[in-house]
């Protein structure tokens, strides 16, 4: 008689081998890699933390990724942000539309890689490292990624043309409701993941706009906010996991655990 010994870890291995797979053959939308699986292996040492230990925790974490050239992720995208209702297009970030994935480039009409944390805020650009990291880089229509910019995230302002549900004022841009938790998730996974112990700058989101060059990006009562208002949903979960299989392998402990914003901001 065999003995089969099934562990979390053995579970998690085959999960995301199977998620990787579905990642790069199929745009519909796996299971999520179970969240027990991933805290008895990747988050562990997280696990029974909270406040700074939990973030210095988190950090250590997910600071062990691969990193990826900025033209490499032109073909990441076209895989993590693939409709899953046509294979052929990617969902852009702030319209929602749906777009062919080979009309990425930089003219009127086409989709380009847009930064949700700016690179102008810690200056880092498009280097391998915080310039290339797809866990905040999504796509995004040339002429709406132009009207965001350098903009910190707030409420409030007039309507983006071509953008509906997206709003901008001088100096910060709303996005649509549906992808207000992501954007929160996304700057506070920047803002964990870059701490200053490596050749970049220390990111850290404040409570505040116009934050210009430095290493900042607000508004954090507002991402707070939005993170509990739109939880992660099974688009930006898939995402994660493609990232974490078959890019980075790290991921943004944000969508896996929505809570662990409160219990470190």
């Amino acid at each position: 008689m065999v003995r089969r010994r099934h562990t979390a870890r053995h579970a998690l291995l085959a999960l995301c081998a199977v998620t990787a797979v579905l990642a790069t053959t199929t745009a519909a939308a796996p299971a999520a890699t179970p969240r027990a699986a991933l805290d008895d292996t990747y988050y562990q040492n997280a696990l029974g933390k909270s406040g700074p230990q939990l973030r210095t925790a988190l950090h250590s974490i997910i600071r062990n990724q691969t990193k990826i050239s900025y033209a490499a992720v032109w073909e990441a995208l076209k895989v993590t942000d693939e409709d899953p209702a046509n294979r052929s297009n990617v969902i852009l970030l702030y319209t929602g539309k749906s777009q062919s994935k080979a009309s990425n480039g930089g003219n009127a009409g086409n989709w380009n890689r847009e930064h949700v944390w700016a690179q102008s805020h810690g200056g880092f650009g498009t280097s391998a490292g915080p310039g290339t990291d797809i866990h905040h880089l999504r796509p995004s229509e040339v002429g709406v990624n132009s009207t965001r910019g350098n903009k910190d995230f707030d409420l409030g302002g007039g309507a983006v043309a071509g953008a509906p549900g997206n709003y901008t004022d001088s100096d910060s841009f709303e996005p649509r409701n549906a992808v207000k938790g992501d954007v929160a998730r996304m700057i506070l996974y920047m803002a964990v993941r870059y701490e200053g112990d490596d050749a970049w700058a220390d990111l850290e989101a404040n409570d505040r706009v116009n934050n210009g060059s430095t290493p900042f990006m607000g508004k954090l009562s507002v991402l707070k906010r939005w993170n509990e208002q739109d939880p992660p949903d099974t688009f930006e979960k898939r995402r994660n996991d493609v990232i974490y299989t078959s890019y980075q392998h790290n991921r943004n402990p944000f969508v896996d655990h929505p809570e662990w914003v409160e219990s470190i901001w």
